[in-house]
């Protein structure tokens, strides 16, 4: 790896991309010149989610300023960093590509997915097509992206990185602590139905009544008001308000709470989801574990990477408090792979130093074409148009189908 320091320029669009920026940032060396911004969207993170995001990170007594669409350019034609990070959902990171466009010959472009990427997606390359270097996360998600990229004749690279987190993890903090707590975290996508949502919030509350030495916690991604990266429709705490009020759950048997994942996960005794990134999180403190499979286990259920884990279970397992550890070989083939086995950094100096030779041409779209207009046209508005715009535009789509 090149010992002439690198200058890298991140820019995240929501909470769970921020906190995969800042902590991906926070592994590299030193001497590495550092910025990191959120660019103003409709799923932009609040204040008290930027804190929480960059907590025990490199960038937890930093500023990280929240940009507009033209302030991001301005800065970063400014800057003239080496490489730009674009820690966005896929249509975000296709937009900035094309505002950088008048530099992109002088940048290395850089991006990756912020948990859980199995099964790899081709949706999930063609928006990330243009850029040179693709970050993921276990061996299992190399093997997938790189064939998918070979499929689609990407011109990109794919890096292999530790999940962030997992790296921040103090070997101290694993099965350490008064653990008395079981943490669920919701998953914004699924289940999506909210008679399915209401069946978890039972077997939760069955499990408070059953055990009175355990506190059970839901731990929720966003307050009220607040955006996440997915949107979602039926939340825990509203649903459980619901069912307070028609005399259905015992009042107060259930917590719900934010904060950082990893402070809950030092309290906790289990940890349950139907499919988060956090379940990687509590493997790595030693946490035992339940991955519910009573809505399917499948790419659309996000949960098909636990098949072989040995940590996938009912909510009769949840009311039995029936926690697991996972499998060792699952371990290896995802997201516990040795830290040596990381190449996501000297992949980055060597694409750096070929730019600066001028010996890399600028990896190409996979989305240009008459087709894509359209499309693209809604991702740019996402980063210029206000948020209140946006909804209003939407419910007059909603309105004329």
């Amino acid at each position: 790896m090149s010992e002439r320091p690198l200058r890298i320029h991140a820019v995240a669009d929501s909470d769970s991309y921020l906190k995969w920026a800042a902590g991906l940032l926070s592994t590299v060396p030193g001497h590495w010149d550092r910025r990191l911004e959120v660019v103003r969207s409709p799923i932009a993170p609040s204040p008290s989610q930027i804190a929480d995001a960059v907590a025990a990170t490199a960038f937890e007594d930093r500023e990280v300023p929240q940009v507009t669409l033209r302030e991001f350019r301005r800065t970063v034609l400014a800057a003239a960093p080496d490489a730009v990070l674009l820690a966005c959902t896929g249509p975000v990171v296709d937009a900035l590509i094309r505002e950088l466009s008048e530099v992109r010959a002088h940048l290395v472009l850089v991006t990756g997915l912020p948990g859980i990427s199995i099964p790899a997606t081709v949706k999930a390359w063609l928006y990330r097509g243009a850029t040179d270097l693709f970050v993921v996360h276990s061996r299992r998600e190399v093997r997938d992206f790189d064939a998918l990229r070979r499929m689609l004749s990407a011109t990109g690279t794919v890096g292999l990185a530790t999940l962030p987190f997992l790296s921040a993890v103090p070997a101290s903090a694993a099965g350490a602590g008064d653990r008395r707590s079981v943490v669920f975290a919701p998953q914004a996508k699924v289940p999506r139905d909210a008679d399915d949502r209401v069946r978890i919030l039972h077997a939760l509350a069955d499990l408070a009544l059953a055990r009175s030495d355990l506190d059970v916690v839901v731990k929720l991604r966003a307050r009220t008001g607040e955006e996440q990266t997915h949107r979602e429709t039926d939340g825990y705490d509203l649903l459980w308000n619901d069912l307070v009020a028609q005399g259905t759950v015992t009042d107060g048997c259930l917590g719900f709470e934010t904060g950082p994942m990893a402070e809950h996960l030092l309290r906790a005794a289990g940890f349950v989801t139907v499919s988060s990134t956090a379940a990687v999180e509590a493997m790595a403190q030693r946490v035992p574990l339940l991955v519910l499979d009573d809505f399917g286990v499948s790419g659309r259920m996000i949960n098909k990477v636990f098949e072989g884990s040995g940590c996938l279970g009912s909510l009769g397992d949840l009311r039995a408090a029936r926690f697991r550890l996972p499998a060792p070989e699952w371990l290896a083939d995802n997201y516990f792979h040795p830290p040596e086995e990381n190449d996501w950094m000297d992949r980055l100096a060597a694409l750096v130093e070929a730019r600066r030779a001028g010996d890399l041409a600028p990896a190409q779209s996979l989305l240009d074409g008459r087709h894509h207009w359209a499309a693209r046209v809604r991702s740019r508005n996402r980063l210029t148009l206000r948020p209140s715009t946006l909804r209003f535009v939407s419910r007059v789509r909603s309105m004329a189908r």
